[in-house]
């Protein structure tokens, strides 16, 4: 065994062990295992209720506590100065790596890029709200171009450089809230994102109406919030974006088409239109809310429909957790 991991994978729980045993159970599972140094992040150990042997086997491990978890993304933020691997991996408590997903990650960033992320699959695919997550979130994740060099990457489940990340310092908790713009601002730099065709993994997604619907607001009031914010623009230039806000569901959709038709789905468009309109108009309206009036307590409140996911699934859904 190296002296040092070849990957650091940070995954945070917002009270206890058993939220993310599932995700342990499939990192176990993987080929490279002994490269993986793991990062649990919690608010109290004492709390956590760890399970020490599911950490057999890894290159190491280590609990990071850092107090009440409100912001996911300052949560990882923290965890990052506490890895020791050159190559950073963020797992979520609601998605499943295959096993070859660590190996084949590690294989790609050999190549130099900046970050690697893997191809996404549905783990509930049971309701049309569970696919219409899936296409607007992962749909150009889906299935890998000719070309898998790209413009995005699986937010909350990619891959980086370590020292790319540590330059950011204190506004890395920010570029983590919405990574997309982590990723503009990686490509502005030069540097090269992949999408690692040979990495798999299966993602959890929300699946009741309600949660649907708010994880939409807030996720939009998040993005737009920190767009106006990150690109310093004035008021006036705020104001005619929420103007154009109506016009966003469309555009959305025409796009999400056409990343259905890329991903070999386009049979299921007309079945998922529902959902994708139910999550499309109120991520609108919050992106109008974030241009008119900032990002308030919207990390926080984001935040709460990206941890434990067992309580924004169906219940046919919740047997994915255990199985």
């Amino acid at each position: 065994m190296s002296h040092e991991p070849a990957m650091s994978v940070i995954i945070v729980t917002p009270d206890t062990y058993d939220v993310i045993k599932k995700t342990m159970t499939h990192l176990k599972a993987q080929t490279a295992r002994e490269r993986l140094e793991i990062v649990i992040v919690c608010p109290s150990r004492r709390q956590l209720g760890l399970i020490e042997s599911d950490l057999d086997g890894f290159h190491r491990w280590k609990v990071v506590q850092v107090g009440e978890i409100k912001v996911l993304s300052a949560a990882k933020a923290m965890a990052i100065t506490e890895t020791s691997a050159p190559i950073v991996a963020f797992a979520e408590d609601h998605c499943f790596p295959d096993p070859d997903w660590a190996e084949a990650l590690i294989d790609a960033h050999k190549q130099g890029y900046a970050a690697v992320g893997p191809v996404m699959r549905n783990a509930n695919p049971a309701t049309s709200l569970s696919w219409a997550g899936l296409f607007l979130h992962y749909g150009c994740c889906m299935r890998p171009l000719l070309s898998e060099t790209c413009v995005n990457l699986p937010w909350h489940n990619t891959s980086y450089k370590r020292h790319l990340l540590l330059a950011y310092g204190s506004d890395l908790t920010a570029m983590l809230l919405v990574e997309g713009f982590l990723f503009d601002d990686l490509r502005a730099k030069g540097h090269t994102l992949y999408l690692q065709p040979s990495a798999h993994t299966y993602h959890v997604n929300i699946s009741i109406l309600s949660s649907w619907i708010f994880h939409a607001f807030w996720g939009g009031r998040l993005f737009g919030a920190l767009r106006a914010q990150t690109n310093k623009w004035p008021l006036w230039k705020r104001w005619m974006y929420v103007a154009g806000s109506p016009l966003i569901p469309a555009v959305r959709l025409l796009r999400a088409a056409h990343v259905i038709q890329g991903a070999g789905k386009g049979n299921m468009l007309m079945k998922v239109l529902p959902s994708m309109l139910a999550g499309l108009l109120p991520h609108a309206l919050g992106e109008a809310a974030g241009y008119a009036m900032g990002l308030g307590d919207t990390p926080e409140r984001y935040s709460y429909y990206e941890t434990k996911r067992i309580l924004h699934v169906a219940k046919r859904d919740r047997k994915v957790f255990t199985a």
